[in-house]
């Protein structure tokens, strides 16, 4: 017999076929040493940051464990007034530090993967298991053009649509912190 719950079963699975798998994190952060200041250098924006100058996103670990995020940009051009955004993000138990809940407005968290991180802690990827959205930062307004190429490499390689890919416009007086 077939009714609305076996419609509905069939639907999810056949949704559920079509997910693609999630995004892989790296193994391990050190939160204390990835805490402070990273410079946007370019992203897949989302809506409020699509035309983002100076962009810097700076995270302070609070003592219960959440990660006090300050994203901080100029919207449309350099000479446009800081724009401010404060999510909180909660770490996900087991995933070594690396898979974060971003909470912009309760009860809703997205979700932020650290994806690719070197070794000194000065670059990163952020990135998230839908393809919607990425950041490559870094602790500095610039980076090497062979570092940004290899990150945008491993974007396209997570299967990233790249044509959305935007490189932010850093000035000379680049925001940092608070």
């Amino acid at each position: 017999m077939r009714g609305p719950f076996s419609l509905l079963a069939l639907l999810l699975a056949a949704c559920a076929g079509q997910t693609r798998p999630s995004v892989p994190p790296v193994e391990q952060v050190d939160l204390q040493r990835f805490m402070g200041d990273w410079y946007v250098i370019a992203h897949i924006p989302s809506w409020p940051e699509r035309e983002a100058y100076d962009a810097v996103e700076s995270y302070r670990l609070a003592a219960d464990g959440r990660v006090l995020t300050t994203f901080r940009f100029r919207d449309g051009g350099f000479d446009a007034p800081v724009e401010t955004m404060r999510p909180v993000g909660h770490v996900r138990p087991g995933t070594g530090n690396a898979v974060w809940d971003m909470q912009f407005v309760w009860p809703i968290k997205a979700e932020y993967v650290i994806v690719r991180l070197d070794r000194d802690y000065t670059q990163t990827v952020i990135a998230r298991s839908k393809r919607d959205y990425a950041w490559i930062m870094a602790r500095t307004p610039s980076i090497p053009e062979a570092d940004y190429l290899a990150h945008v490499d491993f974007l396209r390689e997570l299967g990233y649509p790249m044509e959305r890919l935007r490189m932010v416009p850093q000035s000379d007086r680049p925001l940092s912190g608070e």
